[in-house]
């Protein structure tokens, strides 16, 4: 999604509990700035304090894309409490008071702008073994709803993108799994996992102003998984 707003004429300020090299390497390399905050928002209790970093490097703000997360995956019998609340703090918390300071900025700003939550298909489905994170991705669905309702007559668009399985990391394991990988592919209409790339047109076209008239609406981006 960073090279996809890159590519589209966006500069870039990356808030990372390690600083992402390789990307600011290939904004730098499309003719963009890169701007880079180290920070653990799952801990970060000045989200303004990050705002003005970002103007302070780059003079304004004009889109927020809210894509830190974590998962945690246990049964709800064993399920603990530092888990719950380490899934909860970054996916749910720190989307709220990050886009709260952000919204802060952009009516200071005047000219409104673009909130890109990012959700999951775990915000329309159950789930199993991922009790919080079920609960936070419903919960970001929620919230982009909410904001977008207080948000939307100050010219602030607050939408979310729901990826469906991606191939990343996050998954290799899934899809090392023979039996879970042709389950999961049998499942998808496209007939194959997304790859990153698939999300570069929904994050942009969002924070573009042909989504001007959109609002509280969480897009899926899942190769036809939700129509099953």
């Amino acid at each position: 999604m960073t090279l996809g707003l890159a590519q589209a004429g966006c500069d870039i300020v990356g808030i990372n509990r390690k600083i992402p090299h390789d990307t600011a390497a290939q904004v730098l390399a499309l003719g963009r700035r890169f701007h880079a905050i180290q920070a653990d928002l799952s801990q970060e209790n000045d989200m303004s304090g990050l705002v003005d970093q970002a103007v302070a490097a780059m003079g304004r703000v004009d889109i927020l894309v809210n894509n830190a997360g974590i998962i945690r995956r246990h049964d709800a019998l064993t399920f603990t409490e530092s888990d719950w609340d380490a899934v909860i703090d970054l996916n749910l918390k720190a989307v709220f008071f990050l886009s709260q300071a952000v919204a802060r900025q952009f009516i200071r700003q005047g000219e409104g702008g673009k909130i890109i939550n990012i959700a999951s298909m775990l915000s329309f489905q159950g789930g199993i073994r991922v009790p919080s994170y079920t609960a936070s991705k419903s919960g970001v669905l929620g919230l982009t709803r909410l904001l977008a309702n207080e948000w939307a007559g100050q010219g602030i668009n607050v939408n979310a993108i729901a990826p469906g399985y991606m191939a990343t990391n996050n998954t290799q394991a899934l899809r090392e799994d023979e039996e879970r990988n042709q389950a999961i592919l049998e499942r998808i209409p496209a007939g194959r996992w997304g790859a990153p790339k698939d999300l570069q047109g929904p994050v942009v076209f969002l924070a573009s102003s042909a989504a001007d008239y959109i609002n509280g609406y969480t897009l899926a981006v899942d190769g036809g998984w939700l129509a099953r």
